[in-house]
């Protein structure tokens, strides 16, 4: 296995919108790759090749929030930038809700993003910092000013601190189903399910750490019930046990953040 993996964070005035960029190379076997649930959404700009999906093939791209595994198949040559989005910076570059992007993803064209310059001037540039930086550029000539539902933003807020979606809707004043109705306009998916994709996203979190720990305290740590509900919750979002993902996707995760990655100061 042959890996650069390079993270870097956005501008400061871009971080409501962007969480961080992942510049990746790598070689490795032919095969697929799992693209898991999160609470982001998925902008790739490749600099050589293509992403595989079964929408389609993919220089540049955008990807909605979805509650299984996006499959992607590659034949062991990956290079190019993620950026993770977060809903509310759907909003600030491309003008429309991330619910509009629910469990899809299109190319960069599709949203009148300047999909072709982008991806020739990451290519031009000559380091990671210099690529991040561009995207810097690119991505704040697109802000424009925001806004969202307040009961809504705070939905999202509270679900991320772990809140039951009664006590969040009991909070706004509003009934549950009108909760999730709204909740989902907005993001895609309701506020159950995300609330499962970030309990999910901290045990996936865990379980790539330097000190792998037991399945049996990630489960109990990340608030499932039991180890029984810990894997069926798992397989439902990843489409695999813990166990099968370890075996099949740790190795890689970890050579990607591990073997040659490094983390550009901000």
């Amino acid at each position: 296995m042959d890996v650069e993996h390079v993270v870097g964070l956005p501008h400061p005035r871009l971080r409501p919108f962007v969480t961080r960029y992942s510049g990746y190379r790598m070689r490795t076997e032919p095969g697929i790759h799992r693209g898991l649930p999160s609470r982001s959404l998925t902008l790739v700009v490749t600099m050589d090749g293509t992403v595989d999906l079964s929408e389609g093939r993919f220089a540049t791209l955008c990807g909605g929030l979805h509650d299984e595994a996006v499959i992607i198949t590659h034949d062991g040559f990956q290079h190019g930038v993620q950026c993770d989005l977060t809903p509310l910076g759907m909003r600030a570059f491309f003008g429309v809700p991330a619910g509009e992007l629910a469990a899809t993803t299109v190319g960069l064209d599709c949203l009148d993003a300047p999909a072709a310059e982008l991806r020739e001037r990451l290519r031009e540039a000559p380091t990671w910092t210099d690529r991040f930086a561009r995207l810097d550029e690119v991505l704040g000539g697109l802000v424009r000013p925001v806004r969202q539902q307040v009961e809504v933003a705070w939905a999202w807020q509270r679900l991320a601190a772990g809140a039951p979606v009664a006590e969040i809707a009991a909070e706004v004043g509003w009934s549950r189903q009108h909760l999730s109705a709204r909740f989902a306009a907005e993001y895609g998916l309701t506020p159950k399910v995300v609330g499962r994709v970030m309990r999910f996203e901290r045990a996936n979190r865990m379980l790539r750490g330097e000190r792998r720990p037991t399945l049996t305290e990630v489960a109990a740590a990340c608030g499932y019930t039991d180890q029984a509900h810990f894997n069926r919750d798992w397989r439902a979002l990843c489409g695999a046990t813990p166990t099968e993902w370890i075996a099949a996707e740790l190795p890689f995760v970890q050579g990607s953040e591990h073997g040659q990655g490094a983390e550009l100061p901000s």
